[in-house]
């Protein structure tokens, strides 16, 4: 009997979801069209072998044969995408956002270069120039940069000797717990959105109850030969249900579309998702238990979900973070189910590690689950 009426109420939010076109437009294509533009932004390696190259513009104003040299080694570095200017125009590149450093070599830098390195004192001064909103790319300008003078430097100073080169090569790889497996931005941008758009659909779902109590539909449904549990089950398990249809769908078109693959554990992605389903279908209950007049309500749900989106690194990757706002999206069930869903895509990890985030999931569909059924109000207020 229980589970035939859960089964039944399953089955007739489903039927009005798919009978409601504005629904599966914003469920399916909008998270698609979303994650496809993001994915394009950061593809990952296996795009292109072309590294990306650092915009610099480079000022000559010593003109000697160290500077030259400076100058032709820079320009020989496949990290760098240089050009040779004035000093006018380097600074009004940099400042317009066209490049992120200008490196200014000013008279006499040769000369003064050579002294210093026996000496110490009197050292020449570059002047470098950069782009405030793009300082990261500052520090690997700077050791490029080191190494081209040095070198420079000490071909003037010991003519017909060995030329300076660095004492070590670099052996560069990609670590990924599947061998072959490469990096894919889509899986990332794909994670993301579609964890953002559950949350979206569980802002509708809980606005959905809202109205429904506004029109006494609650209150008639009490009448019913079934528990106040039962109902919100229901109304949650459908919910979970078209959630789950929804991210299977969007990493479907991934998967066909980019490239993107589950180098883990198929059992721990679905295990992972099922979980991040069953939580953003629980949070809309608790939208709706704490919630009064529906516009209210969906403005202040939809901040919430922003910034737990933001902080979960659902649009960038929480790397980039501060250390300390790091520790604190542990507190944030996004960011467990976008670690779990990556562990499972580009990390190729394996079951192991998608039991703590389904597990952080599913508690946290519990605390949103309990805390619904506790402040669910039947009657409108």
């Amino acid at each position: 009997m229980m589970l035939t009426a859960f089964l039944a109420m399953v089955r007739k939010d489903l039927t009005l979801f798919a009978n409601d076109r504005r629904a599966l437009v914003m469920a399916f294509a909008a998270p698609i069209a979303i994650a496809s533009f993001f994915g394009s932004i950061f593809p990952g390696p296996s795009a292109s072998n072309e590294p990306a190259r650092i915009a610099v513009h480079l000022v000559d104003q010593d003109g000697g044969a160290v500077a030259a040299a400076i100058v032709a080694g820079v320009k020989g570095d496949k990290n760098l995408k240089v050009t040779v200017a004035s000093a006018d125009v380097a600074r009004a590149a940099v400042r317009r956002g066209a490049s992120a450093v200008a490196v200014i070599v000013p008279p006499g830098f040769g000369d003064a270069a050579g002294r210093a390195m026996f000496s110490g004192r009197e050292r020449p001064q570059l002047e470098v120039l950069y782009d405030p909103s793009r300082a990261p790319e500052l520090a690997m300008v700077r050791g490029i940069l080191t190494e081209h003078v040095m070198r420079a430097v000490t071909r003037e100073v010991f003519p017909g000797r060995p030329d300076f080169a660095l004492p070590y090569d670099v052996r560069e790889g990609a670590a990924t717990a599947r061998a072959g497996a490469l990096y894919n931005g889509y899986a990332h941008s794909f994670a993301g959105m579609g964890v953002q758009f559950l949350f979206f659909a569980a802002i509708e779902l809980g606005i959905g109850v809202l109205l429904e109590r506004q029109r006494g539909l609650w209150t008639r449904l009490r009448s019913a030969p079934i528990s106040r549990f039962l109902l919100l089950a229901g109304k949650a398990g459908g919910g979970a249900v078209i959630a789950l249809a929804t991210l299977l769908v969007s990493f479907g078109f991934a998967m066909l579309v980019f490239g993107v693959r589950i180098n883990g554990s198929v059992v721990g992605f679905l295990a992972v998702a099922g979980a991040c389903a069953l939580m953003s279908s629980t949070f809309g209950l608790f939208i709706a238990a704490l919630g009064n007049a529906p516009g209210t309500t969906r403005g202040l749900a939809t901040l919430a979900v922003l910034l737990m989106v933001m902080l979960g690194g659902a649009w960038v990757p929480t790397f980039i973070f501060p250390a300390w706002l790091q520790s604190l999206t542990v507190v944030v069930p996004v960011r467990w189910a976008m670690d779990g869903l990556d562990a499972m895509t580009w990390r190729g990890l394996g079951l192991g590690a998608a039991l703590a985030p389904a597990g952080v999931l599913l508690a946290f569909a519990a605390l949103f689950g309990a805390l619904a059924v506790a402040r669910f109000r039947w009657e409108e207020s």
